[in-house]
């Protein structure tokens, strides 16, 4: 929300209160004001300037050279390559020496030969974002009215002078979305009263009701709509100061008559919409739900497929609005617009929620309706715009309203006791204080002995139990005031969990062997929710969520991991190494809790290791990321434990996968990004990994026990298996192990061969093999009664000769 501090100060006496302070006190109330904009502060020399005459620039066909007026002595020469420039304008000039937004200085210059003085200035060179410009001056330089003196402060009449609050409300306060919402909030805090409009259109002897008669077919979507009708408007520019009231407060200027319906919606907080009475044709206004299908043009020009859950406004016929959210192109006031019908009602907020999300579109008026409005400014602001239809527009109202249905909700009755408020805030407030709050607040309070019973205004609607008052207590006795207390009770000691503990060890494991840490979503589309998944589930979908891409939990890590790779690669981040500990989510069933459980997951692509200055570079490839993998099991204590399986799940290289098995459990995979999936990312050759993080830190460890450096030397045997081609290592590294016994201490692979001097279907795989007794020196008779034992198991088990 943002909050023009002159358009505010016409609520509620703020002189003595600089924006500044005033933000300070509002933030410090329980409304957070994100900043604080000055539009003016950085800009200087900027006037009204008069444009006497204007001609074609000798040199150049696209530039002006026109003599301006700017209130000094003499008129000065300015070129201008505004194709809207004009004699007889009245233009923002930045003189010589001014300063514009960006700290752009004005110099003297010659432009094709001919000298300028300072630059005439359009909306956007003034700092006014281009969607707030008004069309007619989108392109080009602005024109003021003429009720301006060349000379004066152009700035001041932009309302560029003013400052602009920015309110970050929550969403409980959608009372603070409206200057007078704001007002009160503003004169509770500083104690003062609040000054509201109090419209009296003057009324023509007609009678609305016969210009237009209303029915409500869906009471419970809308309990009452009000009209009012203006006749005889005359369509043009509404005046400057509420044009730069609405830009100020993010709003793009139109006409008069739409004008007023947004200047009345920030006033009051109350949408309204302005049909063209002509164009509605039938003289009826029917609100009924949407037939499943029907068809509908809003003022986009974009057709809309409604649906039967949505609410429209009609003429009897067809639709002429989607409630609450946008008007009909088929009912727009345009420039030929004579008759209006200003409409005001109360729209159920899902309803209108329902509409907004299906179609895409979000407005100011969709989003307080979503929130709540006041019902009890309903007709206020709708007497507000017709009378400054009548004031602005040349317009004559038509007497009476046009009221249908009926909708008066009873203010709610909140009470508290005095010690129960003192005793939450840990205060000692007495009972005048509190009620000397409550009536800065504009509340109306009763008190019983030691109870007071506040009666709730309809504009807060957030107020409905006890909690809510002791709020409204603390927020305007001064969070700094309330005192500090620490609480009493047994000491209990701090630290880490085991889980924690853990946890961390995994992540300073992790960036210690050169990964960084990256935080992603846990909201995908429902393509990634199952992507790389270690199990797959029918993935959970949002009831509301915020986009398709955000519809559904994830059930990996890895998609969001493989997309910030993506990301820092096309940013020339080629290499890169990214680990992330976070939660997955897994269906359960329906209307039932998805199971959460914790991953740690990780992605290297590019380069491994690099030393510029030895001229060595090693890519990343399947060992690196498994030898990352088994120093964790070994940093855990479960690297006796740990094993791998070849796999081929969907998404990762056929041939360069495995399974992480955890006492013969999968708990992870790890492998090469499926090469299409790569080109998809425009990665080169990426490897992942994911592991369950809570099985790792909850498997059972021994305890670290330590053994004596061996004394006695070791024997080393190396064999050359000859295999199946299909034949994996890791199966004849376990026969090896089982056969050789506690004499085996240690089994490593160090070749595979297949090639042209091997049989076809054969390849050649070479162990090393080391032998040793910690309590005595091996004889060579005892090492070759083991080595001959492992040879016949593996002949036996695996088919495997020793290679010639």
């Amino acid at each position: 929300m943002f909050v023009s501090y002159k358009w505010l100060s016409e609520y509620v006496d703020i002189a003595d209160q600089t924006p500044e302070e005033l933000a300070e006190k509002i933030t410090r109330a329980g409304i957070e004001v994100e900043g604080v904009e000055l539009p003016a502060s950085e800009m200087k020399g900027i006037v009204v300037g008069y444009v006497k005459t204007r001609e074609q620039h000798p040199n150049a066909d696209k530039l002006s050279k026109c003599l301006v007026d700017i209130g000094e002595e003499e008129p000065v020469q300015i070129i201008c390559g505004a194709k809207n420039v004009d004699a007889g304008q009245y233009v923002a000039v930045a003189k010589t020496g001014a300063v514009l937004p960006g700290n752009f200085k004005i110099k003297r210059a010659k432009l094709r030969g001919e000298e300028s003085n300072g630059m005439i200035c359009s909306l956007s060179e003034l700092g006014i974002e281009s969607r707030l410009n008004p069309k007619e001056y989108a392109e080009g330089i602005f024109n003021f009215p003429t009720d301006v003196t060349p000379g004066e402060d152009a700035l001041a009449a932009l309302n560029r002078d003013d400052a602009i609050l920015e309110l970050s409300l929550t969403p409980n306060r959608s009372d603070a979305l409206s200057m007078i919402g704001v007002a009160y909030e503003v004169a509770a805090i500083l104690g003062r009263d609040v000054t509201l409009p109090e419209p009296s259109p003057a009324e023509a002897d007609e009678q609305a009701a016969n210009a237009v008669s209303i029915r409500i077919d869906a009471p419970e979507d809308n309990p009452v709509y009000v009209a009012r009708v203006v006749k005889n408007v005359k369509i043009g520019p509404s005046p400057l100061w509420m044009q730069t009231l609405l830009m100020n407060a993010g709003i793009r200027p139109h006409n008069n008559v739409v004008d007023i319906t947004n200047y009345v919606l920030m006033e009051y907080g109350q949408p309204l919409h302005a049909f063209d009475l002509d164009r509605v044709q039938t003289g009826e206004i029917v609100v009924r739900r949407a037939e499943q299908g029907e068809k509908f043009t809003t003022l986009d020009d974009a057709e809309r497929t409604l649906s039967a859950d949505q609410l429209v406004i009609t003429n009897g016929q067809e639709p002429i609005a989607l409630a609450g959210v946008m008007g009909g192109a088929n009912s727009e006031v345009h420039e030929g617009t004579v008759n209006v019908l200003i409409e005001s009602a109360y729209f159920d907020g899902q309803t209108v929620r329902t509409a907004s999300k299906a179609h895409g579109l979000r407005s100011e008026a969709s989003a307080r309706f979503e929130k709540g409005v006041d019902p009890s400014r309903i007709e206020a602001a709708c007497d507000r715009a017709a009378e400054l239809m009548a004031d602005l527009a040349d317009g004559r109202v038509l007497s009476g309203r046009v009221t249908a249905g009926e909708y008066n909700p009873e203010p709610k009755r909140v009470s508290i006791t005095l010690d129960r408020l003192n005793m939450r805030l840990g205060t000692d407030l007495q009972m005048g204080d509190v009620q000397d709050i409550f009536s800065r607040l504009k509340f109306k309070t009763e008190v019983n002995g030691d109870e007071i019973t506040v009666t709730v205004p309809t504009r807060r609607g957030d107020i409905t139990i006890p909690e809510d008052l002791t709020e409204e207590v603390a927020r305007l006795y001064g969070y700094d005031h309330i005192p500090l207390t620490l609480p009493e009770g047994e000491s209990l000691p701090g630290g880490l969990s085991p889980y924690q503990h853990g946890r961390r060890i995994v992540r300073r494991y992790l960036e210690g062997a050169g990964f960084t840490q990256a935080v992603t979503y846990s909201l995908t589309s429902e393509k990634r929710a199952v992507q790389f998944a270690l199990e797959v589930r029918q993935p959970v979908a949002l009831a509301m969520p915020m986009s398709e891409e955000r519809a559904y939990l994830r059930e990996s890590l890895l998609p969001h991991l493989v997309e910030a790779a993506a990301y820092n690669s096309a940013r020339q981040t080629s290499s890169v190494a990214l680990y992330e500990t976070g939660s997955i989510y897994l269906n359960e069933g329906e209307n039932v809790q998805p199971k959460e459980e914790e991953r740690v997951s990780g992605i290297v692509t590019g380069l491994w290791q690099e030393h510029l200055w030895q001229g060595e570079k090693k890519a990343a490839d399947f060992f690196a990321v498994k030898g990352v993998i088994e120093g964790l099991a070994a940093r855990l204590g479960l690297m006796e434990r740990l094993s791998f399986q070849k796999a081929a799940p969907e998404g990762f290289h056929p041939g360069r996968t495995a399974s992480v098995l955890l006492d013969g459990q999968p708990v992870g995979v790890i492998g090469q990004l499926h090469p299409a999936l790569a080109k998809e990312a425009d990665l080169k050759e990426a490897y992942l990994f994911e592991l369950k993080l809570d099985a790792l830190l909850h498997a059972e460890r021994k305890n670290l026990g330590y053994t004596p450096i061996p004394r006695f030397p070791s024997i080393s045997r190396d064999i050359a298996l000859v295999v199946d081609s299909t034949a994996e290592a890791a199966l004849l590294e376990g026969i090896i192990k089982e056969a050789g016994g506690p004499l085996l201490m240690k089994v490593h692979l160090f070749d595979v061969y297949e090639g042209d001097k091997m049989e076809e279907g054969k390849k050649s795989v070479a162990f090393a093999l080391t032998y040793m007794n910690p309590e005595k020196t091996l004889t060579d008779e005892e090492v070759t009664a083991v080595h001959e034992k492992v040879l016949a198991a593996l002949k036996e088990k695996a088919d495997a000769d020793l290679r010639a």
